[in-house]
């Protein structure tokens, strides 16, 4: 890749001309080198130049060509290249004028393991480890409904292998009727095996034939007189019956296939996924982009499909509301992931079911979402009053709060957290965990005191914007530390509010302090305010209580294995990275603390004992 920019005094014209007719990205900036827009484009200079030589824009683009004062071209090697390249900027800078989407790290999976007597269990993460995955499922419940569903009909483990390795009898899942227990030989290897394949299939969408198959062998079963096992497969075709009644399933040639719905109100934009695997229906989420107001529901779909698919799998149909850009961004997904995806704006039978389905879900969940977000401008409109911030009535989604809490049990793994409020929402994947170190055990103020010369240090050495509101979980004590950092610092303590909790810490009772001397007030139980404040603290806390437990629990897991004769540095470190963790350790049998290097027969009985 090579980039080359145009500066504001440079020579637009003489600029234009220079770019190449290639594939690449270009990127506006204003004067203060904020960007503005990212895009991609097969020929760069025919793209860049039409937004200066043609007046056929809309007002978004034509109020945004008003403040550029730089362009930026990065020339790539193809124009697939430079459809990733676009998207990881975008996700990166998050430019004013693009359509943004939530960035969702991952989807859960189902995975049947390659174990000899295969588990099922809930997956989040890479598909490239052992075993079968089925998915992505569009949440956890899916996932966890499916579960349910082979538990019932096919009775197969979701116990870890180290548990399954020790039962010396079953467990309550085999009592009732979730669990054919092959860990304690209560059904044959094989038979096991044949039902974790009856399951594979059904997952891959041959409902039929293992229908078929089933009633097979109940009549063989009845034929040879074993009754008991004749019931067993009865059972198993009632509950799968039951199953494939609830749903709208292709009998013929199962597909993958994703249902995009766009839905509009007003200037509220939703995008309703509905997941479809192998002919089943899996479930739908939503999703609100930000910055479409002015924008077509094209343009919406197309955007979605160019964030959404670039790093994740593409299925084989997609089922749309809207027409694509086929010739654009479907070639270029094609060509990324080197797999064919029909596009279907007019589908026929079960797949316009489906379609139907996705819009009735899409209109309920963009009115869901309008409902809320009213009440969260509310909310945030009363704290911008209450607080006296000149944050004008239309640029309240521009409201940043940041707020702090230390968390640690009687002076141990001491952490503090900040979580960020801002467009008018909590913002997950802007929040940040400090470890505290260097202090005297529960010295809380002295914890405060480092997370936030940690935090800001940084915003004055760099001349970044702060927050509206730097909201402290505490009292008089909290916000004089607090202060006693920004004036270190050299920032205004007009940032500073303080949370104390009410008497017996009970919620609509809290004090809050500010750090410009204004008296402390006490908004009441239902003052919207002091709702929207009380659920950015507990935010805060619930995300430092979580962080901390999980750094205690791996210091005192460690510690465990420390505690054990004969297991130094190494043989710690050797079992750890074996069983990936201190939980895998926990979870081996003896056999498999033999495998790793150093360990004898004699030390895995101890480590195994040890740990129970």
């Amino acid at each position: 890749m090579s980039t080359i920019a145009m500066h504001k005094n440079f020579d637009r014209d003489t600029f234009l001309r220079q770019l190449p007719n290639l594939p690449g990205v270009y990127r506006h900036l204003d004067e203060q080198g904020r960007v503005l827009y990212v895009g991609k484009a097969r020929d760069l200079k025919k793209r860049v130049s039409s937004y200066f030589r043609s007046s056929n824009h809309g007002p978004r683009i034509a109020h945004m060509i008003t403040q550029i004062a730089r362009v930026e071209v990065t020339i790539t090697q193809s124009e697939a290249e430079a459809l990733l390249l676009e998207h990881n900027l975008i996700k990166q800078l998050q430019p004013r004028y693009n359509i943004l989407f939530r960035d969702d790290k991952s989807y859960p999976y189902l995975q049947v393991s390659d174990h000899e007597a295969p588990r099922i269990a809930y997956y989040r993460g890479a598909t490239n480890k052992g075993g079968r995955f089925f998915g992505p499922y569009p949440n956890a419940w899916a996932v966890r409904e499916t579960l349910q569903i082979l538990q019932r009909v096919f009775r197969l483990r979701t116990c870890e292998d180290g548990v399954y390795a020790n039962r010396s009898r079953p467990c309550l899942l085999y009592q009732i009727n979730r669990c054919s227990a092959p860990c304690v030989g209560a059904i044959e290897l094989s038979d096991y095996q044949a039902d974790v394949a009856r399951a594979v299939r059904f997952l891959e969408g041959h409902t039929t034939d293992v229908l078929t198959e089933i009633e097979n062998k109940m009549q063989d079963a009845a034929n040879e007189f074993a009754y008991e096992q004749a019931a067993v497969y009865r059972d198993q075709m009632r509950a799968l019956a039951a199953v494939l009644h609830q749903q709208t399933m292709e009998a013929q040639n199962p597909i993958d296939a994703d249902v995009l719905v766009v839905e509009q109100q007003g200037n509220q934009f939703c995008v309703n996924l509905a997941m479809i695997r192998a002919g089943r229906h899996l479930g739908d989420r939503a999703f609100f982009p930000r910055q479409a107001e002015q924008e077509s529901p094209n343009e919406v779909l197309n955007a979605f499909v160019a964030q959404h698919y670039i790093e994740r799998p593409l299925p084989d149909v997609l089922i749309c509301s809207h027409a694509l850009d086929t010739q654009g961004v479907i070639e270029l997904l094609q060509e990324q992931h080197q797999k064919s995806v029909r596009v279907m704006t007019q589908p026929q039978g079960v797949r316009r079911a489906w379609l139907e389905q996705a819009q009735k879900n899409a209109r309920l969940a963009i009115e869901r979402h309008l409902g809320e977000t009213l009440s969260q401008v509310q909310r945030a409109r009363a704290l911008v009053d209450e607080l006296q911030l000149d944050i004008e009535e239309t640029a309240l989604e521009s409201l940043r709060v940041e707020c702090f809490d230390i968390s640690h049990t009687a002076g141990e793994a001491t952490q503090a957290s900040c979580v960020v409020y801002t467009q008018c929402q909590m913002q997950p994947s802007l929040y940040r965990r400090y470890n505290i170190v260097g202090i005297q055990a529960g010295d809380d103020y002295a914890a405060m005191r480092q997370v936030l010369k940690r935090r800001y240090e940084h915003v004055v050495e760099q001349g970044t914007e702060m927050p509206h509101v730097v909201l402290i979980d505490g009292g008089k004590g909290q916000l004089s530390s607090a202060k006693e950092v920004f004036a270190e610092l050299g920032l205004a303590p007009d940032y500073l509010v303080a949370v104390a909790k009410g008497e017996q810490r009970q919620t609509g009772l809290e004090t809050l302090y500010f750090g410009d001397g204004r008296p402390s007030v006490e908004l009441g139980g239902h003052h919207p305010a002091l709702m929207l404040v009380a659920e950015i603290r507990d935010e805060a806390h619930r995300f430092a209580i979580t962080g901390m437990r999980a750094r205690r629990a791996r210091a005192r897991n460690s510690s465990r294995l420390e505690d054990i004769p004969g297991v130094g540095p190494k043989r710690r470190q050797r079992l750890l990275a074996r069983f990936g963790g201190f939980s895998g350790v926990a979870n081996a049998s003896i056999k498999d603390l033999c495998a790793v290097e150093g360990i004898s027969k004699a030390m895995a009985e101890r480590i195994y004992h040890a740990l129970r």
